[in-house]
């Protein structure tokens, strides 16, 4: 309101000014009939009805909106009372109203937070159900079928157990991811950063993946011949973990005979950027902001015969950003897809780089 006068002293003021006018002009025309007209009495008369007008409308009006005012607030209160403000209960009309709106406000963009989150449960446990279901399904494919005879023939026995432990494998590994990402949503997992060749790790990491790249054709390098070492600042287990997925990921998605490479760029003294860029199907457009979901599969039907947890990039987003890291991606469906990380160098190869 600032230096304005309230509104309900304002009301009060011109109110009493009006019965104020209104009866000393009675009071005139009477006195002008039967006696003198008395002038002094009249602005006796005027003055002492203004004040107790005043201070009579001021007070009733003043009870009868904070009546009304307080029986908003408690109907409003039961929704949420920590919505509300917790000074006084005013009653000026204005002020009320902007509270009233801003708590409406308040209360809409919770309510569609909450659908959100209950739309993404409800598809979340759809997905991990669907997930252990499948594993499980064979698991207990293959028990119940040598439960009922199979058993005694060897071949059969051996070739079974084999599938149900890999049905099980799977599960354990669906269930080691979860406990990944939960841990890395509730900071319990601790992260052991000290300097490290980056370039060794990516050698380390492309001789892990050298079969699995080699059964789909797909070649697996750094963008150049680095001939210095390019040192980091992190986790290297995690980092590790990091490359693989995005590796393993564009071997899954690449094109037979295709490519996928490692880039190392700088971004300015103190940061990199890892790029892992193939030329493999490529992303969707509309499907790129749900990329990093836990369980969000582009192709459902391809990606189930590839196997994996469904969980690999949600945990490349979750180890970065505890890195306190960047994560991005570009993708042109068709054409191939760019995922891109930052990570800090290290004090000695920033030296290095000055020197060079």
């Amino acid at each position: 309101m600032g230096t304005k006068l309230r509104k309900t002293y304002r009301f009060a003021l011109f109110t009493s000014l009006y019965i104020t006018f209104i009866l000393a002009i009675l009071i005139f025309i009477f006195e002008l009939i039967f006696f003198n007209v008395n002038w002094s009495s009249i602005l006796f008369f005027g003055i002492a009805c203004f004040l107790v007008s005043f201070f009579l409308i001021q007070i009733r009006v003043e009870i009868f909106i904070y009546r009304r005012v307080k029986s908003i607030y408690d109907s409003v209160s039961l929704l949420d009372s920590a919505s509300l403000s917790k000074s006084k209960i005013t009653t000026d009309i204005t002020s009320l109203k902007l509270e009233v709106e801003k708590f409406a406000k308040d209360k809409k963009l919770e309510i569609e937070t909450l659908q959100v989150r209950e739309n993404y449960r409800k598809e979340f446990m759809g997905n991990i159900s669907h997930e252990l279901k499948t594993p499980l399904f064979t698991v207990q494919g293959y028990i119940l079928t040598l439960l009922d005879g199979a058993i005694k023939d060897k071949k059969v026995r051996k070739k079974y157990l084999n599938r149900a432990s890999k049905g099980v494998d799977r599960l354990l590994y669906i269930v080691k991811d979860l406990d990944m990402i939960t841990k890395l949503e509730t900071g319990d997992l601790n992260l052991h950063q000290d300097d490290f060749d980056l370039i060794e790790m990516i050698e380390n990491v492309f001789e892990l993946l050298e079969m699995k790249a080699a059964k789909k054709e797909i070649s697996v390098k750094l963008d150049k011949n680095y001939q210095r070492p390019v040192l980091v600042h992190g986790d290297q287990e995690r980092v590790q973990q990091v490359l693989t997925n995005l590796i393993v990921n564009s071997i899954k998605y690449g094109r037979k005979k295709g490519n996928t490479t490692i880039s190392i760029e700088d971004i300015n003294k103190d940061h990199l950027v890892i790029k892992v860029i193939d030329d493999g199907i490529g992303i969707e457009k509309e499907h790129i902001p749900r990329l990093f979901e836990r369980f969000f599969r582009v192709d459902k039907s391809g990606s189930r015969k590839e196997g994996g947890s469904g969980l690999g990039l949600s945990i490349v987003k979750h180890i970065i950003e505890a890195h306190e890291e960047n994560l991005a991606v570009e993708s042109e469906f068709g054409k191939g897809s760019t995922f891109s990380f930052t990570l800090k160098k290290a004090n000695q190869y920033k030296k290095l780089s000055i020197k060079n």
